[in-house]
């Protein structure tokens, strides 16, 4: 169990893609690692875009951010509400600085566009978000995973094991 010992936080908001959460969600629990569902706080259960409910373990406010060892953003729309809590952009920010491992997703790559760290950085995402992603300084890609250092980025769910694949690569 290769990250046994290991807390990962995927975020979640209202709308978010169900197989962006639940697959990372289960395939980290599979491999021996803590997974925190982590809410902006604007509620306490969360309906993802085809109604799968999700409850808050940890309200981003309240996070200890020292506990994470890594960071799943999903996309769907939630990433939409996620990039306008400060919160949330100052945890991407310093778990980016940190050069923690952080997996990212679809529409998920607004809130890394919002966390400003993607300058000079190699990414993906889904192809609707390519020029926010372009005028954050990126280089954009459309491959369907792409590892810059401790960022991983996928298109869609299909990539989803890739992208699992990838980023648990990382904790090496």
């Amino acid at each position: 169990m290769k990250l046994q010992g290991k807390t990962i936080g995927v975020l979640i908001e209202q709308d978010y893609q169900d197989l962006e959460v639940w697959y990372p969600y289960y395939r980290l629990r599979e491999d021996g690692a803590r997974v925190m569902l982590i809410g902006t706080g604007t509620q306490t259960e969360y309906k993802g875009k085809y109604g799968y409910p999700a409850k808050a373990e940890a309200h981003i406010e309240q996070l200890d951010t020292r506990e994470l060892d890594g960071l799943v953003i999903p996309g769907g729309w939630a990433p939409d509400k996620l990039r306008m809590s400060a919160s949330v952009l100052q945890l991407v920010r310093h778990l980016n600085e940190l050069r923690k491992p952080i997996a990212c997703i679809c529409h998920g790559g607004w809130v890394l566009c919002s966390a400003g760290i993607l300058r000079g950085r190699r990414v993906t995402s889904y192809a609707a978000i390519k020029d926010d992603m372009l005028n954050a300084g990126a280089t954009w890609v459309d491959e369907e995973v792409v590892v810059d250092e401790n960022l991983v980025t996928a298109r869609k769910p299909d990539d989803l094991p890739a992208l699992m694949r990838d980023f648990i690569w990382l904790f090496k």
